[in-house]
């Protein structure tokens, strides 16, 4: 097969053999002294994207031996190009796409497998969030959201759950939540969902997640286009609520707690509107200049719900924040905001180790100034220029100063077309690292 020359070995390359009744694919790696972890993802895609192809049940894969990796870590790309690329979504088809039934693993030892459970739980995880977020925005209200996190505790047995309704949100006057939801005709809602792995530790690390389960942009209407993604902004409470479940299924130890700040951001006569001013949670007075930049006004009620009730030693928010994220860094590559040096070091360490790639944005105290507002203590929106900065700096206003940081998805949580291992356009990013920087925290 390698003498013909049909064969050159590029990375992702996959060529299908015949011998006999036997069917042999030859993947390639790339150049060996180049191969990385996320070669070989990338290259095991390949193969199960030909094996979905040509409808196979089942395949065996035969794990190889790339001298540049440890052993850990190649089988980690194996295992992950494999699992995560098969996934399918087609509820909505008539004609189901096909997934491979098994795979058979070939060259992997007894020791190995400890490993190899860690990852399938984690690539669970991600499956359980491509789901959600690729589902229709009818099928996770805020409240089928709030269902699926009281789910987690019966699924579990290590997590605890806790819903806040309208009533409590109105108790804890968190007014920016109530009125970004103001236009829906469902309710809104705070899923939060505990796990103490180590209780003898006072460390605490909260996640808050985004989670406007469809974004019409309010009365600030986004245009056609612009609405088709939207059932995809609640990727981040999808994410942190996944994350931490995954974590208590894995027994780490560590205490984490993910509260989903959840509404629907739609139009009607009660819509939030343009120019009015909405106290939140911290007390600060908000004046709405864009509805549309309503993501960054649930999060600030759910940081500042979480720093006074959950005593955390970190706040890590993830959402699907702003275009400008996105026009920065491409789809492939999420921002991450923080002062924190310690923080910082951890989460890229981890986005290395998950391959899910992450890059350290600037913030640029100066653009606070931007955030002014003439009638109230801030604004929501200050323009286009520097965006995800100063929502950044709007989020930073509601921390209190506990350790924070801020991971802005909106390219990554969402494809524009499905890629390598992502096989469908919602990606299930972001939890492989969340769960990484938990498990070394």
């Amino acid at each position: 097969m390698l003498k013909s020359g049909d064969f050159k070995g590029k990375l992702g390359e996959v060529s299908l053999f015949y011998l006999g009744e036997e069917r042999i694919a030859l993947v390639g790696l790339g150049k060996e002294d180049a191969v990385s972890v996320e070669m070989v993802r990338r290259a095991f895609a390949a193969a199960v994207r030909l094996a979905q192809g040509k409808k196979y049940p089942t395949v065996n894969f035969v794990f190889p031996n790339v001298k540049r990796l440890e052993r850990e870590e190649a089988l980690r790309g194996f295992f992950e190009g494999i699992s995560l690329t098969n996934y399918a979504f087609s509820q909505y088809k008539k004609d189901k796409a096909v997934v491979l039934k098994a795979a058979g693993l070939i060259g992997i030892d007894k020791k190995d497998l400890p490993l190899l459970e860690k990852l399938q739980a984690v690539i669970s995880g991600v499956h359980f969030v491509r789901d959600l977020v690729n589902g229709n925005s009818d099928d996770k209200s805020p409240q089928v959201i709030g269902e699926v996190a009281l789910a987690m505790e019966k699924r579990s047995g290590r997590v605890k759950t806790t819903l806040l309704d309208r009533k409590a949100l109105e108790k804890e006057k968190m007014g920016l939540i109530l009125a970004v939801n103001r236009g829906s005709s469902v309710e809104p809602c705070v899923a939060i969902v505990s796990y103490q792995g180590n209780p003898k530790s006072k460390d605490h690390v909260v996640l808050v997640g985004k989670g406007i389960t469809y974004d019409t942009g309010g009365l600030n209407l986004k245009l056609a286009d612009g609405m088709l993604t939207m059932k995809s902004d609640m990727a981040g409470a999808a994410t942190v609520l996944e994350t931490v479940r995954v974590a208590a299924d894995l027994g780490l130890k560590v205490n984490v707690t993910a509260v989903a700040a959840l509404a629907e951001n739609s139009i009607d006569g009660k819509s939030f509107k343009p120019g009015d001013v909405y106290r939140s949670h911290s007390g600060k007075t908000v004046e709405i200049t864009n509805t549309d930049a309503e993501g960054r006004l649930v999060l600030a009620d759910a940081i500042s719900y979480a720093v006074d009730h959950l005593k955390p030693s970190c706040v890590i928010d993830v959402g699907t924040l702003t275009g400008a994220i996105v026009i920065a860094l491409g789809e492939e590559m999420a921002g991450l905001f923080t002062h924190d040096e310690k923080l910082a070091d951890q989460l890229l360490a981890a986005s290395k180790a998950s391959g899910e790639l992450f890059w350290r944005m600037p913030i640029n105290q100066d653009y606070s100034d931007m955030l002014k507002s003439e009638i109230a203590d801030l604004v929501n929106s200050a323009g286009r220029e520097g965006g995800s900065i100063k929502c950044a700096l709007f989020l930073q206003e509601f921390t209190k100063g506990v350790p924070w940081a801020h991971l802005d998805i909106a390219g990554p949580a969402f494809l524009t077309k499905p890629k390598h291992y992502n096989t469908a356009k919602g990606s299930g990013f972001g939890v492989r690292t969340l769960v990484e920087f938990l498990e070394g925290f």
